[in-house]
């Protein structure tokens, strides 16, 4: 059975609620500043859609796909987002704050400043994502493979690390108060110039012998 399929289209609310309900897709519709608040969009696939300054709080977006849309300064807060996947978008300052993301996936996105305050789930990922400035206060990465994420300027604080591996990721300048790195392997990251007295953030933390050398640098020791 086909889904029903819209192209090229400037929707609005009372267009997308004759569709809620049942898969659909949408291709390359303009969205923008739509209220999709509280909809049942479940299992609909977004594909170069322009959802800027789009409202989908509290919206069902469980099993959505979102293939290099643009929403910036989008409302996903409240919003079920289980098992989405969003790949090649534009979320820069995105709201998903208490937004539910259990096995959702955030691949090659944008989403520069975005608030992940009180955002719940389990089994999320991140990779390669642009996470510059994002608010992600209390994430669970424990034991989770990091790869290329920016999270420079990001509000880390109280994130569990815990036996995480980051590679090619950035923490330069982030918050990290009360964040816990033990035995996480952060050689391959980039810390931003480590300096003495951050040494206790990143305790029981792997680190590479140039890291160390520039934690040392700072009694001026020189290691041959």
């Amino acid at each position: 059975m086909s889904i029903p399929e819209r192209t090229g289209a400037t929707l609005g609310r009372s267009e997308l609620a004759l569709l809620a309900g049942a898969p659909a897709l949408l291709v390359e519709c303009d969205l923008e500043e739509a209220d999709l608040s509280k909809l049942d969009l479940s299992g609909w696939r977004f594909e170069r859609c322009n959802l800027r300054h789009a409202d989908l709080s509290g919206a069902n977006l469980a099993r959505t796909t979102w293939q290099s849309c643009k929403a910036a300064f989008a409302n996903f807060g409240a919003a079920d987002l289980a098992e989405a996947e969003l790949r090649g978008c534009d979320l820069n300052n995105a709201v998903l704050r208490r937004a539910n993301i259990a096995s959702a996936r955030f691949v090659a996105s944008r989403m520069t400043g975005a608030d992940f305050h009180a955002a719940r789930g389990m089994g999320f990922a991140f990779e390669e994502v642009l996470l510059v400035n994002a608010r992600l206060t209390g994430f669970s990465f424990r034991k989770e493979r990091l790869v290329r994420l920016d999270m420079a300027q990001a509000d880390l604080a109280k994130c569990d690390f815990r036996g995480a591996v980051l590679e090619g990721c950035s923490l330069r300048e982030a918050n990290l108060d009360g964040a816990q790195f033990m035995g996480a392997d952060l050689r391959g990251a980039d810390l931003g110039g480590l300096r003495l007295e951050d040494a206790g953030v990143f305790r029981g933390a792997i680190i590479s012998r140039e890291q160390a050398e520039q934690l040392l640098s700072g009694w001026g020791l020189l290691i041959r």
